[in-house]
């Protein structure tokens, strides 16, 4: 059985809850979780949970997420990237100062609203806004605050015609949009425009030079060692504070026990997370301040029970 995260490099053309399916006929089990959504016609980083990993999905779709992306001046689209039907054009018939470019680039870092784009999975009214844009609806979509936390030009402006296009990577917090991000640099820079390339190089820690395509996952199921190609729940969790804790103590934590706050500890708020893990060196379970009993801590996720060891 596998426990863990499998790290996956998402193809072109598979939505994400693909790939999950496609993972759990593999690996013949329905305990499979993805960490993210990626638009199926964006490739990169997926990293899916597996097993007892599922219960810690949460902490990892909350990651960074860096993307390399590629945008094209002169043309909007209805979907905000290149698979739409064209909405606005309007040429670009002079040069495109570079300069200009990375000052706009720099102006998105930071905290902002963004407005998800009508072709998403974002949920309005318990409809996903893509089945109203399919059924040529406009609904009002909520705003959601967003951080761009780094931003940078990677190739220079290229000229097509009556069309530009030039590259920049991007990490930002998760629910970001980047073909909005695209649509918004454009109008900065006074273009309709739309994103033309994306791929997911980074989630979190996770890189894109570990990731698994399919046909490698399948060649490690045969040969059985796609356990060993599997990215422990510790690893994953690594971005958690970590308290360890006596043996005495873990069969407490394995019956969801509430716990006294270490002095260590003290100063964790009630949105922040603690790994709590045996002196073996296992994640047992993730830990909150009690949001009523002060000095307690309560378990948010129980990872191992007794049973499971």
């Amino acid at each position: 059985m596998v426990n863990g995260v499998l790290l996956l490099h998402k193809p072109v053309g598979m939505t994400s809850h693909d790939c999950v399916m496609k993972i759990r006929k593999l690996l013949k089990t329905k305990k499979v979780g993805h960490t993210g959504t990626l638009d199926p016609e964006v490739s990169g980083v997926l990293p899916i949970c597996v097993g007892r990993a599922t219960k810690i999905v949460e902490y990892l779709t909350e990651k960074s997420k860096t993307y390399d992306a590629e945008i094209t001046l002169g043309v909007s689209t209805t979907t905000e990237d290149q698979t739409g039907e064209t909405v606005e054009t309007k040429p670009v018939d002079q040069a495109v100062d570079e300069a200009e470019v990375e000052k706009v680039l720099n102006s998105l870092k930071g905290q902002q609203n963004q407005i998800p784009p009508m072709y998403s999975a974002v949920k309005v009214n318990g409809k996903k806004l893509y089945e109203y844009a399919r059924a040529g609806l406009e609904v009002e979509r909520p705003k959601r605050l967003i951080t761009i936390e780094d931003i940078v030009l990677t190739a220079g402006v290229k000229h097509n015609g009556e069309t530009a296009s030039f590259r920049f990577t991007v990490t930002c917090s998760k629910g970001t949009y980047v073909r909005t991000l695209a649509v918004m640099i454009g109008e900065k820079l006074g273009y309709p425009a739309h994103m033309s390339h994306l791929i997911r190089t980074a989630s979190g820690d996770f890189s894109l030079d570990e990731c698994f395509t399919f046909e490698e996952l399948e060649a490690q199921v045969e040969s059985g060692t796609v356990a060993d190609h599997t990215v422990s729940i510790e690893r994953a969790l690594n971005h958690l504070p970590k308290w360890i804790i006596s043996d005495t103590l873990a069969k407490k934590v394995e019956n969801g026990a509430l716990l006294e706050t270490p002095e260590q500890f003290s100063d964790l708020t009630i949105d922040d997370r603690l790994a709590v893990y045996t002196e073996s060196g296992s994640c047992l379970a993730i830990y909150f301040p009690h949001p009523t009993k002060h000095g307690l801590l309560k378990p948010a996720k129980v990872l191992m029970q007794k049973s499971e060891q």
